[in-house]
């Protein structure tokens, strides 16, 4: 039975009747509504982008009994001007603003659950750790799913095993994309992830084996630990990550890929700040380089996203933020707010790429609605161009049933 199949079954599945008495929490419908406005400076155009984009993802959960349960969810992004590169609208005067109008299936899937496990087969979402090797680009209007086949298994407390064979690769620039591969690209992809707590914090075993049939230079190998962990000192909270891994090529990669991943992550807590200084450093060896192609890469390396592809030579980001939350009556602890600035350089030879400044404001507002205004000033040390993007985002969520 292939996967085409699978999913089928899983739509199907999904128009199922439920003859309980009463649906557990989470069956029945769920809507998210997205409206966002988003600015880009580039100096490497002439003109400014600027996009109104709407997305409406509308879902539906059933129980089916004995552990089993269906989902099925449909995105659509309409865009309200054209002001903007979508990848798909042939607007290339402007900056790229990846939010293309569209219409997809975003998840239908079919899942089994036990008491210490379970497994789940067709289209989903699939966020591993902190999403930077796998993850579903929430950041962007139209997300990031997979077809494949998901399973974890928890043989005793603290111990989480997971396992994803995936068989495609549903990208954010949606099936309107011009560049059929910028579409979907497919995969046989295999992920092992292992994640134990411990007295003294999180460690974390993986290794991917991800072949892209699409893009052959883009098939690699990748094996690495991570541990997070925190400790209360007096009024102070603190926190690390440390995080190590090595990628090699893979399967029909025809290039000789072996760089190393290095995250070394310390963060301190108190009187309402968050305070975090970072390391991370993607190697490169000037003709291949440490790639996360399915990663949620907006989170990382700045938010004007200058560096979605790490450069031949590599990347060295050295990074400090500072986040917390403000308010009073109504509002208290209710604003919350990140300023973050990166430094970034070459892993090969030390030149420099540039620097960037982050700054963000979440809030409510009334109705259950939630906003979000964010900057990002990108300044070019000859590496891309000089960049400045603005967004002003709110977001309306309606709850399963």
């Amino acid at each position: 039975m292939n996967l085409k199949t699978c999913i089928t079954l899983a739509l199907a599945a999904a128009g199922l009747p439920y003859a309980a008495s009463a649906a557990p929490a989470g069956d029945g419908w769920s809507g998210h509504l997205r409206y966002r406005h988003e600015a880009v400076d580039d100096a490497a155009y002439a003109r400014d982008a600027s996009a109104d984009t709407l997305r409406l993802r509308l879902g539906y959960r059933q129980t089916l009994g004995s552990g089993w349960s269906s989902g099925l969810e449909f995105e659509g992004i309409a865009a309200l001007n054209d002001s903007f590169n979508s990848t798909a609208n042939g607007e290339t005067r402007y900056p790229v603003v990846a939010d293309p109008a569209s219409v997809e299936v975003n998840q239908a899937w079919l899942r089994w659950q036990g008491a210490k496990g379970g497994a789940t087969l067709g289209r989903q979402r699939l966020l591993l750790d902190n999403q930077r090797f796998v993850g579903n680009v929430g950041w962007r209007q139209n997300e990031q799913t997979y077809d494949g086949l998901v399973a974890d298994l928890s043989p005793r407390d603290g111990l989480v095993l997971r396992y994803a064979w995936l068989d495609r690769v549903h990208r954010v620039f949606s099936d309107e994309a011009r560049d059929p591969l910028a579409r979907e690209r497919r995969l046989d992809a295999h992920l092992a992830n292992a994640s134990w707590q411990t007295a003294a914090g999180t460690v974390v075993a993986y290794g991917y084996w991800l072949q892209d049939e699409d893009v052959a230079s883009a098939s690699t190998r990748t094996l690495g630990l991570r541990w997070t962990g925190s400790r209360e000192l007096a009024a102070t909270k603190l926190g690390w990550t440390l995080e190590f891994a090595r990628q090699r090529d893979h399967a029909n990669n025809p290039l000789r890929v072996d760089e190393d991943y290095v995250l070394v992550e310390p963060s301190a807590a108190a009187w309402g700040l968050t305070w975090k200084l970072g390391w991370e450093q993607l190697g490169g060896n000037g003709a291949t380089s440490f790639q996360t192609p399915l990663a949620t890469l907006h989170a990382f390396n700045g938010w004007a996203d200058k560096f979605l592809v790490t450069p031949a030579n590599g990347l060295d980001d050295r990074y400090a933020s500072v986040s917390g939350k403000f308010g009073s009556g109504k509002l208290q602890e209710k604003l919350g707010w990140t300023v973050a600035w990166h430094d970034f350089e070459a892993d090969r030879g030390g030149a420099g790429y540039g620097r960037e400044w982050d700054a963000s404001l979440s809030f409510p507002l009334p109705g259950g609605l939630a906003g979000l205004l964010k900057v990002a000033d990108y300044q070019s040390d000859g590496f891309a161009r000089d960049t400045r993007k603005i967004w002003l985002q709110v977001e309306w969520a309606f709850p399963s049933r």
